[in-house]
């Protein structure tokens, strides 16, 4: 789908403005198919297999294939990695390009392009280069490519969607024959971390100025250190990789000899190419087409580590929810575990945090479970949400849900919301836009005018929960509704600061608790990632992980 030129946090990424994140998440969700099956409010279809278990990674490849053809839900926007920003452009990418770090499979990070890295004072990050790494036209990764490739995200005229990582950045100097300093203005615990995601992606700055504006488009293409590299792209069809021979990391090298992305929007269509063996696998199943593709005998779909939660966002505070009491009532009167089991197939949990455990990482166990002990727990009390309205003196006000033909858990949660709010008291109007106009919800503030409530699948790209709170300060761009709480600024500040994993991860739970108080998102449910492979390929490894490794080149025969 078509995007704007400020793009978002959901498959464009709306930073032009410092504050720097923005909508991709919700993209995640319109990256599921229009073509969804119509399923009733109180379950699933009739049928339906809505038991599931996270699934480990498959048995290693045992032999190499010479194709591998994978269904993608929409064309991506750009392999240029300063731009790639959902997950059709990840997902090719993470192929193709490499990172300083690595996430691997739990989220958490290990060495890339970049053997270590030191924090020697709280405003520097000092990395080590890999030696012995080759770009796909074949000249050794400097240095100089490190600096020239995180520096595009600091020049104005690149555009960078992943600019909020940069906000705090000073300097990137060369320091040593083999070294890159970053500076920060302030400390910044949150940059490393997101050095194995795309904003840590290396490309060779010969490339880059050779390319101009044509780099990471499908005539420019793009020249990395990945286990695959760019061959063609058509327009509208596919992407072809084909294996990168002289890969540094051999035991990551590709099994297959070429990998084919084909753009499949409808999600009958890729439903049916998948059972019928047409291709042979796709991330981001829809909800409705897993229990069809677990009743085939082609292949299977597995579930894996997410970092996702599926919520509502609250977008205009100035209406009925600018009172606490409103959106409480909100909470109260929702019917999550109905909307996850009949939008969604049941594929998840019910959650009152904003984050999933998957992103808390590096910590104590311990300091894990504080930070989800004592939240608020919103379950369904219709008398409760009636009183709460009645004391907000908001009754009979109208509440307007923004939604979109995009798949099948949007209707869902849009009629499930509205029927929700008629029953307490508000007036509920569904506001149904197309699919190109509900993406411009997240990144131009016109767009959210008159809409109160919009749904959203909001995943993180590092390994820690306070990149989910950093973009509900005041003032930043993902702040839809312009929600404003000082001592939620002052904690989340802090914690941006703190370097020590275990203490940032307490103040990191201070500012969850005060989000699911305060509830400026309402949070519904967290699913699995999913994604199918066909029988005659393994060496998956189900996780969100994926967008950020070369997950791929594991992929052979049996």
């Amino acid at each position: 789908m078509s995007r704007p030129q400020a793009r978002g946090r959901a498959g464009t990424r709306a930073h032009l403005s410092a504050g720097g994140s923005a909508r991709r998440r919700a993209l995640a969700i319109a990256a599921l198919s229009a073509a969804s099956l119509a399923l009733g409010a109180c379950g699933p279809p009739a049928g339906a297999i809505s038991e599931w278990e996270l699934t480990p990674a498959q048995p290693a490849a045992v032999s190499d294939v010479d194709q591998i053809t994978w269904a993608v839900h929409a064309e991506p926007y750009s392999l240029d990695y300063a731009y790639a920003f959902d997950y059709p452009d990840n997902m090719v990418l993470a192929n193709v390009c490499e990172s300083l770090l690595r996430m691997k499979p739990d989220l958490s990070l290990e060495p890339g392009l970049a053997t270590s890295f030191s924090n020697p004072t709280p405003t520097t990050w000092v990395y080590e280069i890999r030696e012995g790494v080759t770009f796909h036209d074949g000249s050794e990764l400097t240095a100089d490519d490190v600096v020239a490739s995180l520096s595009r995200h600091l020049d104005p005229e690149v555009g960078s969607f992943w600019y909020s990582v940069y906000q705090n950045v000073d300097s990137i100097k060369k320091t040593g024959p083999r070294q890159v300093t970053v500076t920060t203005r302030v400390p910044d615990s949150q940059f490393n971390l997101a050095m194995g995601n795309s904003s840590g992606v290396i490309e060779s700055a010969k490339t880059l100025k050779e390319k101009g504006k044509d780099y990471g488009n499908s005539t420019g293409g793009v020249n990395c250190t990945g286990p695959f590299q760019f061959s063609t792209w058509t327009s509208g069809e596919s992407i072809k990789l084909t294996r990168y021979d002289n890969y540094w990391r051999k035991e990551g090298r590709a099994h297959s000899s070429e990998l084919d992305f084909v753009f499949m929007p409808d999600g009958t269509a890729r439903t049916n190419a998948l059972k019928a063996g047409e291709v042979d696998g796709t991330w981001m199943v829809p909800p409705e087409a897993v229990p069809i593709l677990r009743a085939g005998s082609g292949g299977g779909v597995f579930f894996g580590t997410n970092a996702t939660v599926n919520s509502l966002v609250v977008s205009d505070l100035k209406g009925p929810f600018g009172d606490l009491r409103a959106r409480q009532a909100l909470a109260y009167a929702l019917d999550r575990d109905g909307i996850l089991r009949a939008g969604y197939g049941g594929y998840g949990e019910v959650t009152d945090a904003l984050t999933t455990r998957s992103v808390w990482q590096g910590i104590p166990s311990a300091s894990v479970d504080a930070a989800f002990t004592g939240l608020n727990t919103y379950s369904r009390d219709l008398e409760k949400a009636k009183a709460l309205i009645k004391e907000a003196g908001v009754e009979g006000k109208e509440v307007v849900i923004a939604t979109a033909p995009i798949s099948n858990d949007f209707t869902v949660t849009a009629q499930a919301t509205a029927d929700a709010l008629n029953q307490i008291g508000l007036k509920a109007t569904i506001k149904t836009v197309t699919p190109n106009a509900y993406t411009t919800l997240f990144s131009d503030p016109s767009a959210r005018e008159g809409v109160d409530l919009f749904y959203t699948s909001w995943y993180l790209s590092s390994p820690d929960a306070l990149e989910m709170y950093g973009v509900l300060r005041t003032g930043e761009f993902s702040n839809y509704g312009g929600w404003d709480d000082p001592a939620f600024n002052k904690v989340v500040n802090q914690a941006t600061a703190t370097m020590d994993a275990t203490q940032r991860a307490a103040l990191t739970a201070k500012a969850q608790k005060i989000a699911n108080e305060q509830l400026p998102w309402i949070p519904l449910f967290a699913p699995p990632t999913t994604a199918y492979l066909s029988d005659r390929l393994t060496g998956l490894s189900p996780s969100i992980n994926f967008m950020y490794a070369p997950w791929a080149a594991a992929l052979g025969a049996r």
